[in-house]
């Protein structure tokens, strides 16, 4: 197999296992001077860069220990590696240049490899109290009555009130939220990244990164990641959705696969390890399934009507009580997208390119301001639209 390499230029010989036996590549061994100074102070592990055949096909990403004395200091080793020592593996940048922002960005803190989901929620400053009061506290009616079997959830530090709930619900604490999937974090089976909060704390996120990815047809990668939520706004179950993030663009592309949607997390002593277990096991499943749709829609060739039909029966004619000329609008937006989109050139031409005009749309695109936008591609109507786009383009295949 013959490769490439953009960094550090001194060269050594990198060998991978494949289907047909051993590939040699040649991989840059950086010099010491190469190595950031400020790279080399509290971390074990530095990112190298992107392994690419001579024809553009993106392999792995590449590390170099810097953990003095151990037997692979400053080997250039790949992620499956680092996780068999049991280093964390740093932030991987983008192998494609110029990409956008993610949807997160202003909504959201990064965070610095919490060894527990405890850690996440403090580091994020979401570790406030929510309690559950009368509502008849709350409100001013002359007949209290009818409120009087009303409940709210509050919080502790504001007194913002953040929801109405039933009277058997109870607040699940977010510093307890994800504590069942702290052993995934220790085994670095999966990796807290960023937290947020919506609104004023009504619900609450984290995105978990898990080991690997999804290459599609050669050239694109999709990062696999977990979206952790907890609300205090009546629907208090802790959920997990799956949210592949194509890096190219940083779309989420959500999917519903054969009726599996977001997953409940129980709250209940004693389960954690086999719940967490469970919930990995799951992941891996859906996101092996997703390997093959995602590639099935790349070689899903479509003509020019294919993909007018496509668009305008995700908006079509009155949809949502919007005027002719918005939803013309919106339909054009998709048909740029489609054609100049971030990373339309790895996708334009086939249904994989179709359901991403509409990812980008609602993550970089749609009306709204960044925290309105970002609730609804992940929990609203941007979600929704996703999730439409995707069976649509899974019966089209």
């Amino acid at each position: 197999m013959e490769s490439e390499w953009v960094g550090p230029t001194e060269a050594f010989m990198f060998r991978k296992q494949s289907r047909g036996g051993t590939d040699t590549l040649n991989v840059p061994r950086p010099p010491q001077d190469e190595i950031p100074k400020s790279a080399t102070h509290g971390q074990e592990v530095i990112f190298l860069g992107w392994q690419r055949t001579q024809t553009g096909e993106i392999c792995f990403p590449l590390y170099t220990i810097l953990r003095v004395g151990h037997p692979l200091y400053r080997s250039t080793v790949s992620a499956k590696t680092l996780r068999a020592q049991h280093f964390r593996i740093p932030r991987t940048p983008s192998p494609y240049p110029g990409v956008a922002q993610h949807p997160w960005h202003e909504a959201g803190i990064e965070l610095d490899n919490p060894a527990s989901a405890k850690e996440a929620i403090e580091a994020a400053g979401l570790d406030y109290t929510v309690v559950k009061r009368p509502m008849r506290e709350f409100v001013r009616r002359k007949h209290v009555d009818d409120v009087v079997d009303r409940w709210v959830t509050v919080r502790t530090d504001t007194g913002d009130v953040l929801g109405i709930v039933e009277d058997d619900c109870e607040p699940v604490q977010n510093r307890d939220a994800f504590r069942c999937l702290d052993n995934l974090i220790s085994t670095d089976e999966m990796v807290f990244e960023t937290a947020g909060m919506i609104g004023r704390g009504e619900r609450i996120w984290i995105l978990a990164k898990l080991p690997g990815f999804i290459k599609v047809n050669g050239r694109d990668i999709v990062d696999r990641y977990l979206l952790l939520s907890n609300s205090h706004t009546g629907s208090l179950n802790v959920r997990v959705k799956i949210m592949p993030i194509r890096v190219v663009c940083n779309n989420t592309l959500t999917a519903v696969l054969q009726g599996a949607g977001d997953i409940t997390l129980r709250q209940t002593s004693g389960a954690s390890e086999d719940q967490a277990l469970s919930l990995l096991g799951l992941t891996d499943h859906l996101y092996e399934k997703l390997d093959a749709c995602f590639n099935h829609m790349a070689r899903t060739k479509i003509s020019e009507k294919q993909l007018l039909d496509y668009v305008n029966a995700l908006v079509p004619d009155g949809a949502g009580g919007e005027d002719t000329a918005k939803i013309i609008g919106i339909r054009n937006t998709f048909l740029d997208l489609y054609e100049s989109g971030q990373g339309a050139d790895l996708s334009r031409g086939t249904l994989w390119g179709a359901f991403n005009c509409v990812t980008e749309y609602t993550d970089h695109v749609m009306e709204g301001d960044p925290a309105a936008r970002l609730e609804s591609i992940w929990f609203g109507g941007g979600d929704r639209l996703k999730v439409r786009a995707f069976q649509l383009a899974e019966r089209m295949m």
